[in-house]
């Protein structure tokens, strides 16, 4: 008896021992659920039911499949015809409630655009487009116009813009009355303007910040379209292809649709060029500098007067401008001025009013410099070091290789007087002897510290340029150290060069050349059907041509009260790749991509934003999960 219990418990320690083996080698892991949820909510019923007509409350609850949540409703959600009061737009568990403020128009028929706004509150999972409509009369307007809006001299997808329309086709009805409809741009530039009534109608785009929904600010970025737009529709059918994996087709269907049109609207979106001009805030970085800065560009500098001090000298400050005369520098020469903390002057300019009309404007600028306590200076002893020469700043871009088209700049830290190119000694070496040659010498128009070298270079020849010491000075004393720099200009073969056939254009026109960040690099005049550029750096290329309408070589935006559109631009929409030593000659027909696919992607700033999410493998992630976990004490079976 006593044999066979410790037989039955050997037996039963050894089980036991074994299911705690088992155990720790099991794989341990939660479960994962099953399939991830990919798709987006589902209208289940509303209140009023969609297309409801003689609606006459306030409030509109729609009902979901699930617990949803809404992005932003105040920017994403568009209610048409527009509202002087906001609506309260709120998420509430499986319900979006909407709250009209304003008084209902008799007989209109009502759009609340969600575009994007409402996604499932777990995944996050997109409804896109979702729109609902009712009327407050018998009939429910139902006919629909859309199209694209680009930039005009870039023709980048403009998003979040405001497209409206009038009945009135008034030119003036765009700057006095309210759009009667409204929609606003995606993320891919493009609109669609729903439950229009039958009728003819104006449509234009504004960067409509203050929600005014007209054109009441010249600093607003709008667009306008030339004819005039009567919505109409057809009866359409469609080739759709169902797929059974991402490779296979299962089938093609026939689909019918009721086709909405005009639905290829290009609109152009530009800023008129009637910038404000004032002035912003004052500086004083450094004791000897003022600096005035402008939001526009000034026609002259103005003069300021002193009010808390008296200069020892008429000319107690000298001028420089910069930011293409945006800005202004005044380098005070009076060390009498510049040792006072607070300088107070009058300033006399030109400011824009209310009605952006240029008039004189006389201000008391006050300027601030706060000085650091000064360090204690140690006491000299024989073994120091006399101070060394604070030499004048000179940085001057002409060393190792420059490329056949520079110009050398020399800019100053400081302002310089009495400046000429006599200071300046530009050598050639011919037959290993080095020969003076003439260049030309010219002072920047945008920044007064700057000056510019200019020759006519030749491929591959060698130049020395050669300033002596103490020979440019500064408006405070400061003289230059010597100076001497050799540079060689690149050779022919170190240089592509490119024709572009040009097709689909008859009149003045330009190309220009573009890096790969949408930069200008050169220019070119259409000429005999083509652009020709010589001498580029090997790299990757676009182009852009802007039809020249006025033949001043720059593109010029519109004027909506002379109902002038801006001149065309057209993007190639390929690369041009240019390489060393070779000779490129390529083909583009301006008009032969749609304008809205021309600009390539590449070089597109306002890239369309992914609205699917990327579908989850909820098998492996499990799997991953548990891999993590399946180890006890270190040790992994």
């Amino acid at each position: 008896m006593t044999n066979k219990y410790t037989r039955n418990s050997i037996r039963l320690f050894a089980g036991m021992l074994l299911l705690a083996v088992i155990y720790s080698c099991a794989n341990i892991a939660s479960p994962n659920g099953g399939p991830y949820d990919e798709l987006p909510p589902k209208f289940i019923s509303s209140a009023p039911v969609p297309n409801q007509k003689n609606f006459k409350g306030k409030r509109v609850e729609i009902l979901f499949d699930e617990l949803i949540q809404l992005d932003n409703p105040m920017e994403n959600v568009i209610v048409t015809p527009p509202q002087k009061m906001q609506p309260v737009i709120q998420a509430n568990g499986r319900k979006v409630i909407v709250e009209l403020q304003d008084t209902l128009l008799e007989n209109e028929t009502y759009t609340i655009d969600f575009t994007n706004s409402i996604a499932d509150n777990n995944e996050k999972n997109i409804l896109e487009n979702f729109t609902f409509a009712f009327s407050t009369g018998d009939t429910l307007d139902s006919l629909e116009i859309s199209g694209f809006l680009l930039n005009a001299e870039n023709l980048e997808p403009m998003p979040g813009i405001t497209i409206g329309v009038h009945t009135n086709l008034e030119d003036s009805a765009f700057t006095t009355v309210p759009f009667v409809r409204t929609s606003r741009t995606n993320d891919r530039g493009r609109f669609t303007i729903r439950n229009m009534a039958p009728g003819t109608y104006r449509i234009y785009a504004l960067e409509d910040v203050m929600r005014t929904y007209r054109y009441s600010q010249p600093g607003q970025q709008i667009a306008f379209y030339d004819s005039l737009v009567v919505p109409t529709f057809e009866m359409a059918t469609r080739q759709d292809t169902l797929w059974k994996d991402s490779l296979t087709i299962d089938t093609i269907k026939t689909v019918h649709y009721t086709r909405f049109m005009p639905d290829d609207i290009a609109l152009r979106l530009f800023k008129e060029d009637v910038e404000r001009q004032y002035m912003l805030r004052p500086e004083r970085a450094d004791e000897k500098v003022l600096t005035l800065r402008f939001n526009a560009a000034l026609d002259s500098v103005p003069i300021p007067v002193p009010l808390n001090f008296t200069p020892s000298d008429s000319a107690w400050y000298y001028s420089q401008t910069a930011e293409e005369g945006k800005t202004v520098f005044y380098w005070l020469t009076d060390s009498l001025v510049w040792k006072q903390d607070t300088l107070r002057v009058a300033i006399d300019y030109m400011k824009s009013d209310s009605m952006n009309i240029l008039r004189p404007q006389k201000d008391t600028v006050q300027f601030t410099f706060r000085r650091r306590p000064a360090e204690k200076k140690k006491k000299k002893t024989k073994d120091d070091e006399s101070e060394p020469i604070e030499f004048l700043g000179m940085d001057i871009n002409a060393s190792g290789t420059i490329n056949l088209y520079d110009t050398i700049a020399v800019t100053f830290s400081e302002p310089v007087t009495d400046l000429t190119g006599e200071m300046f000694r530009l050598d050639q070496m011919v037959d290993s002897l080095w020969n003076p040659v003439d260049f030309t010498f010219f002072p920047d128009t945008a920044n007064s510290l700057r000056f510019f070298i200019k020759r006519t270079w030749n491929y591959g020849d060698e130049y020395r340029l050669e300033i002596d010491s103490a020979t440019i000075f500064s408006v405070y004393g400061k003289w230059n150290d010597t100076y001497s720099e050799g540079f060689k200009i690149k050779t022919k073969d170190e240089y592509g060069h490119l024709y572009i056939n040009i097709a689909g254009i008859d009149t003045t026109a330009f190309v220009e050349l573009l890096n790969s960040n949408d930069q200008l690099v050169r220019k070119a005049a259409v000429k005999d059907g083509g652009a020709l550029f010589m001498d580029l750096k090997p790299d990757k290329y676009y182009a852009r041509l802007i039809v020249d309408t006025n033949g001043n070589g720059v593109w010029d935006t519109g004027d909506y009260d002379r109902k002038k559109q801006p001149e065309e631009v057209f993007y190639c929409p390929k690369m041009f790749s240019v390489m060393q030593n070779w000779e490129v000659e390529e083909s583009w027909n301006v008009k032969a991509t749609p304008l809205e696919r021309q600009k390539p992607l590449e070089i597109t700033k306002n890239k369309p934003k992914e609205i699917t999410k990327p579908k989850r493998d909820y098998r492996n992630e499990g799997r991953q999960s548990s891999s993590s976990n399946n180890g006890i004490g270190g040790l992994r079976f």
